[in-house]
């Protein structure tokens, strides 16, 4: 334990680091019916969604419909803000309206910017605001790794992602919204007098898929989620860190092609669960994040209630580290607390799973975040006997600070825990074996 402590501070230092998202390459086959994630690479590394943000604004576009907030002919306004955002854009002049129904497609089909700006106003009074929305709802579908800056995508090294998220989303956009679902499958739309073109062109190529979003910038690389169904079969797929379109699509073919066959036949896709908690700190390998109750409206006021602010622990607790939540004076601080990471999220442990008998450390951080990130950055550099582990993180608070134990767990045996350690030392990893805990 004294070897972790001396070497926390280098962990620290690199678990940081993997919080920063990069255009790297990642991919998820996910089994809509189940859950199961049927093949994958990397799918917990960290990238930014590019216009694959557009999801999510679409996803509380649909809800405010189907609230009757909205209706498909509300006039959107547009405000010199968002007519100034850049290319792709449907390049409305502020001042300027369009309706609801051209604003869905203009994001759909074209991938516009200034739309979804407009729309994130138009929803959330402000594209800061309607961003808060957007990372509390992804925290309500089981995406506990996604935070969003903006309504469009554009640029922004706080706005990260992972595949296995982005599947999350997928599902939600299928399962909660079936009918505007099929907009996913528009190649093209009438707008002021000229016809707006896709450019999904895996979509129009591949039998059996319908959607969903394509994305790039510079710092994501070129993104797709994409739905697919095959007879009673039904997966998505994300592809994230692309070199080009075409070899995106490309890798999201043969994904599909090779492995859809192993999805499940049925009729419903995955149902949700109603955890404790709308924030994870354990996450089960290959499985989609478990989400929270999806028919709650997302309000400014959950954003501010979201906001994490520290608090006393919480009596009783064996965990000193779980903290009740308070309040923010704005939404707007609410959202730039969500965003930088300026404080710590609270975060409630989850029993360990019963279905091993040894465990092992490898690190303590300062934040459950930085622990998770720490654990799935190794795992993906390690593979092997860390593959199917779960990862896990415990808080433990010692003359009044807080550290976060970063463990795999759900080791059968010492040796195969043991043998994990070997692995982890040969890579100049630290390692501490440890019996489970019931």
């Amino acid at each position: 334990m004294n070897r972790i402590l001396v070497s926390m501070a280098c962990f620290m230092a690199v678990s940081v680091a993997s919080t920063q998202a990069f255009a790297g390459s990642a991919q998820l086959l996910l089994d809509a019916r189940t859950g199961r994630v049927i093949a994958s690479e990397n799918p917990d590394a960290p990238n930014h969604p590019a216009s694959l943000t557009k999801m999510m604004t679409l996803y509380l576009t649909f809800d405010a419909l189907r609230r009757g907030k909205l209706s498909w002919d509300t006039p959107v306004e547009f405000s010199k803000y968002a007519s100034g955002r850049p290319p792709t854009k449907l390049r409305v002049k502020a001042g300027d309206s369009i309706s609801v129904r051209e604003a869905v497609l203009g994001m759909i089909v074209l991938s516009a910017n200034d739309a979804a700006t407009a729309m994130a106003e138009k929803i959330g009074g402000t594209e800061e605001n309607f961003a808060g929305m957007m990372t509390a709802k992804a925290r309500q579908l089981g995406m506990p790794n996604t935070t969003f800056v903006n309504a469009s995508g554009l640029p922004d090294d706080r706005q990260i992602t992972t595949a296995r998220d982005m599947s999350a989303l997928g599902v939600a956009l299928l399962r909660d919204f079936p009918k505007e679902y099929q907009l996913f499958s528009t190649r093209s739309f009438a707008f002021r007098g000229r016809t707006i073109n896709g450019h999904n062109n895996l979509m129009y190529r591949y039998k059996g898929m319908d959607g969903i979003k394509t994305g790039y910038t510079n710092a994501s690389g070129y993104n797709l989620v994409s739905a697919v169904a095959d007879g009673n079969r039904r997966v998505v797929g994300v592809v994230m860190g692309g070199r080009s379109g075409a070899s995106r699509d490309n890798i999201m073919a043969q994904l599909i092609t090779r492995n859809i066959g192993k999805a499940a036949n049925g009729n419903a896709l995955i149902a949700s669960a109603v955890p404790s908690t709308p924030v994870l700190t354990a996450q089960t390998t290959g499985s989609i994040p478990t989400p929270v109750d999806r028919e709650r409206t997302i309000t400014l006021e959950d954003v501010i209630a979201s906001a994490p602010t520290p608090a006393a622990p919480v009596p009783g607790s064996r965990y000193g580290s779980a903290y009740v939540e308070g309040a923010a004076s704005s939404a707007a601080a609410a959202t730039e607390m969500m965003v930088s990471g300026a404080r710590p999220r609270p975060m409630k442990p989850i029993p360990l799973r019963r279905d091993g008998t040894w465990q092992i450390q490898i690190a303590a951080a300062a934040s459950a975040e930085e622990a998770m990130s720490l654990l799935q950055t190794v795992r993906d550099k390690i593979g092997g006997p860390l593959i199917d582990r779960d990862i896990y993180t415990e808080a433990v608070t010692h003359d009044g600070a807080t550290t976060y134990r970063a463990r795999f767990t759900g080791f059968p045996s010492k040796d195969d825990a043991q043998s994990a350690c070997d692995r982890l030392v040969k890579s100049s990893y630290d390692c501490v074996l440890m019996p489970a805990r019931s």
